[in-house]
């Protein structure tokens, strides 16, 4: 009987040695370095459970132990992974690769807008990124606006021009009524700011009149001068006379050319025909042409015309006489380059 009960004692020892041996091995199995020499790049795709990703890891070449590190998970809990496109780094443990899946570690999207697009402009752009899920494609513009929370608006100008990263899967609805948001806060700031005795009744004002310097110049160290001349107009009130506008108002008719019978041709946007501003903002400013228009430079000038300098340049001018000369020596310039 003595000899029995050694013998059961002995195996209960081997048995517990081996398993603690065994244990360390499946703690180990979480921490060691993969055998993968190279990035990967994982999708997780919504469904998805631990398991199978551990199944598609192990495929790749990227685990050392995949039956220990499942019965370690089994025994300690599996973590909540979250969905979306990731690059493993090479070598990476499987507790590591864990833990970016569970923090949710994406690798991120990117979408660029660009300041003076027109909404059409950045609809296009977000339809073909292939990171964007589409929600509201194809839908009216009038859709689009409700459903971002903002039915009834005009969405010109409305969405702030900046380079957006997001997790691959983001729907176009939540880019927009991020964009959307960001250009609030930015006219807000901007508007909470302005100079004093400015002829602008409100902030959407502000947003039309920075939509239209936008289009004007790319040159930063000019918006607020652009932006003065324009003022000053307004407060004379002189029309604004601004191609730009007259561009937006014809539409799908622009064919690259403004002629003198589209200066002539009254739309709801011809600056030419009509006093003020135009009914909504013709394009996205950009954050510097919302603060030129909110604290414009007023020099006392009511014209500018391009140098044709081929910098994006002008010259301005307060008298009609000066600026009929600047326009001459443009047009000269263009003459001779085209020579």
């Amino acid at each position: 009987m003595r000899k029995f009960m050694l013998a059961v004692v002995t195996l209960l020892v081997i048995a517990g040695v081996a398993g603690a041996i065994y244990w360390r091995h499946v703690d180990a199995a979480m921490q060691v370095a993969g055998p993968h020499a190279q990035p990967l790049e994982l999708i997780v795709r919504p469904g998805a459970t631990v398991r199978s990703v551990l199944a598609e890891l192990d495929s790749r070449g990227a685990l050392t132990d995949r039956r220990a590190v499942e019965l370690r998970l089994r025994v300690r809990g599996s973590p909540q992974i979250k969905t979306g496109r990731y690059e493993i780094p090479a070598h990476a443990s499987a507790g590591d690769i864990l833990r970016q899946l569970e923090e949710g570690r994406v690798v991120l999207e990117a979408l660029t807008i660009i300041e003076g697009w027109t909404f059409a402009d950045m609809r296009r752009a977000i339809e073909a990124h292939p990171g964007v899920k589409a929600t509201l494609k194809g839908r009216e513009v009038a859709e689009v606006m409700s459903a971002i929370g903002h039915a009834g608006e005009h969405p010109e100008g409305r969405f702030y021009p900046d380079t957006y990263r997001f997790a691959a899967g983001t729907t176009d609805r939540d880019l927009l009524a991020l964009a959307y948001r960001k250009m609030a806060e930015a006219l807000d700031a901007a508007w909470q700011t302005r100079a004093a005795a400015l002829p602008l009744e409100n902030a959407y004002e502000a947003l039309t009149l920075a939509s239209i310097v936008e289009k004007e110049t790319g040159l930063a160290s000019e918006r607020p001068r652009i932006a003065g001349v324009f003022i000053t107009r307004l407060r004379k009130h002189m029309r604004l006379q601004t191609d730009p506008t007259v561009i937006y108002g014809l539409g799908s008719a622009y064919d690259g050319n403004i002629r003198e019978r589209d200066l002539r041709t009254d739309t709801p946007y011809n600056t030419y025909t009509r006093n003020g501003l135009p009914p909504t903002p013709i394009a996205l400013p950009s954050r510097e042409a919302i603060e030129a228009a909110t604290r414009p430079r007023e020099t006392g000038d009511i014209f500018f015309v391009a140098t044709g300098a081929g910098d994006g340049s002008h010259v301005f001018s307060a008298t009609l006489e000066a600026h009929n000369a600047a326009v001459q020596r443009y047009l000269g310039r263009l003459r001779e380059n085209r020579r």
